[in-house]
């Protein structure tokens, strides 16, 4: 009955493709993603469907100023509580600007769905028609880390101060990096996602946002103790024991993408520490993070938010944690990017990029000095064809580099 209906899909991750990604449906669900899961990545891949570049934090933007029309929201929320409310649970991200805009709310009632709080809230009074359901939530598990992932968490790790922020992404590097934080003291969190990785140092303390600027705990100096702050996330993806924990726990909450990915806001937290992963990066520091070659197969997300937040932070640092080969044992780190391949995060805002063999650090070095750090801490097996490539592009400067 349908034709031509735009589908504005975010970041969506599925158990199968999505339901309206068949081809008897291509006249009548336009698939317009604003990030590529992997629900709809084959969709794509095919040419049925069309992603649009934004960066996360920017797309309620879209929505608010009539750019990207909302007629319709389609949300999966919690059971109300006592007041008629229901909650997004672990996904405010653009939910609430799309529900903001939209003229008409369909929800599903959902009691797999966690209860949170911020801004990820309706009342059933504007939901206009609803279906009850009991569907468990897609769930990740958590990512055991390599050898290779936990040497690049200890590299990331040494230079994470106590009383930093944290963001922090989804996989096996994240997950590293946190399991080698647990001798540190009065961490953050201020994140776009959410994972299981975060709660040992919730629960032990670690991370208690004492000393965070926005949302801080609050120093009882009659008590001699610190009221821990909160924990700031806009979406959440893992187990259900993530899920569980977040059930109506005061100390998290889960904030519109605009908020909490504005890096202006993400600046006002001291020693913010922004740690993201990418496809390949080039011999200047150019990242791709969402594409391989001119297949789109992720979006921006909040990496570039998160990268300007953290680099204006007094104090922050800012990290691309890669493996220094992807799985079939090509190199990550290249002379030049793969020919259609995107660039997320530009050469110009670059500080630290960690494989298993060490830090390069980039910020305030030149492209032939860059291009040294980089060779360094690449696979051994393609240093030398990099330094040919370095040497005939940078000349004497590079070579002159020891």
């Amino acid at each position: 009955e349908l034709e031509g209906v735009t589908v504005y899909s975010g970041f969506a991750v599925g158990r199968a493709d999505a339901p309206y990604c068949r081809p008897e449906y291509r006249e009548s669900f336009l698939v317009n993603s604003l990030f590529v899961a992997n629900n709809i990545r084959r969709w794509l891949a095919d040419g049925y469907g069309q992603s649009t570049p934004a960066f996360l934090g920017e797309i309620p933007g879209l929505f608010r100023d009539g750019t990207l029309p909302v007629d319709v929201a389609l949300l999966n929320v919690s059971r109300p509580n006592e007041e008629g409310y229901c909650s997004y649970g672990v996904s405010a991200d653009l939910a609430v600007s799309a529900v903001e805009c939209a003229r008409t709310v369909i929800a599903q009632i959902n009691p797999a769905m966690p209860f949170s709080y911020g801004d990820a809230l309706i009342h059933t009074s504007r939901i206009a028609a609803a279906v009850e359901v009991d569907d468990p939530l897609v769930e990740v598990p958590t990512a055991v880390p390599t050898e290779i992932e936990r040497r690049i968490g200890a590299h990331i790790a040494e230079l994470i101060p106590d009383g930093a922020t944290l963001q922090i992404g989804v996989g096996g590097i994240p997950n590293a990096v946190l399991a080698a934080l647990a001798d540190h003291k009065h961490l953050g969190l201020h994140t776009e996602a959410m994972t299981d990785g975060v709660l040992p140092l919730i629960e032990s303390g670690v991370i208690d946002n004492s000393q965070k600027k926005v949302l801080p705990g609050k120093n009882l100096a009659s008590l001699k103790r610190v009221m821990p702050g909160i924990s700031v996330a806009s979406l959440a993806l893992g187990s259900r024991r993530l899920y569980d924990y977040m059930d109506y726990r005061k100390d998290l909450v889960m904030k519109d993408v605009a908020w909490t990915n504005d890096p202006f806001r993400i600046r006002e937290n001291p020693k913010v520490m922004a740690i993201n992963s990418a496809v390949e990066v080039d011999l200047t520091g150019q990242v791709c993070a969402d594409s391989v070659g001119t297949r789109i197969i992720s979006g921006v997300g909040g990496q570039h938010d998160f990268m300007y937040g953290g680099s204006l932070s007094e104090g922050g640092k800012t990290f691309i944690a890669i493996p220094s080969t992807t799985s079939k044992g090509e190199s990550k780190i290249k002379a030049l990017l793969t020919p259609g391949a995107g660039v997320v995060t530009t050469r110009h805002m670059i500080q630290h990029v960690v494989t298993e063999y060490g830090v390069a650090h980039l910020r305030g070095r030149n492209l032939a000095e860059r291009a040294r750090a980089l060779i360094a801490i690449a696979h051994p097996s393609v240093r030398e064809e990099l330094e040919r490539a370095a040497a005939e592009r940078f000349g004497y400067s590079f070579l002159r580099l020891h």
